[in-house]
């Protein structure tokens, strides 16, 4: 059973030893149906999922605060089924991202990584306040607003085209 409820406040929020609020987000991706090649994926049998912020339409990946009862798999897991309504498979770290708030002026760390979705759920905690969208590569690098997850979602579409994400796959189950 899955809870409808987002966890909220920041009791349990992990910081860095800067000062820094530390940040986990997933880019959630599925290949198109019956598209494969030899085992490597190409980046136009991907598809990714945005999903809109709370607060406005900007378009984003998942991601919230690394709490401090959770690892750093869970976070992102936790964001990704709060967020966007999807379950599936947190794959080997993308990246670790130092970015400023967008609404205050401190910085945060950001990890991402890549989820490849096993389950889309109909009704999940966040959906009556968030839209998500599949999307192709290109069009996701177009309306995703922040720097840092697009070179995330560069580093994904690399991995991919290169094989890796099968044999983590493989290898880490």
């Amino acid at each position: 059973m899955v809870s409808l409820i987002s966890r909220t406040g920041r009791h349990l929020q992990r910081y860095n030893e800067n000062g820094r609020r530390l940040v986990v987000g997933c880019i959630p991706y599925r290949f198109k149906e019956d598209d494969t090649n030899n085992g490597r994926a190409h980046h136009d049998q991907v598809e990714v999922l945005v999903i809109s912020s709370q607060k406005g339409q900007e378009m984003m990946f998942p991601k919230g605060g690394w709490e401090l009862d959770e690892s750093i798999v869970e976070a992102a897991s936790r964001e990704s089924l709060e967020e966007a309504g999807v379950v599936g498979n947190v794959e080997q770290q993308l990246g670790i991202w130092r970015f400023k708030s967008k609404s205050l002026e401190i910085y945060h760390e950001g990890y991402m990584f890549p989820l490849f979705v096993t389950q889309q759920l109909e009704l999940w905690p966040e959906h009556n306040v968030r839209k998500r969208e599949w999307m192709t590569i290109a069009e996701a690098r177009e309306v995703c607003k922040h720097w840092w997850m697009k070179e995330a979602l560069d580093k994904l579409v690399t991995r991919l085209s290169s094989g890796e994400v099968e044999q983590e796959q493989t290898t880490s189950r």
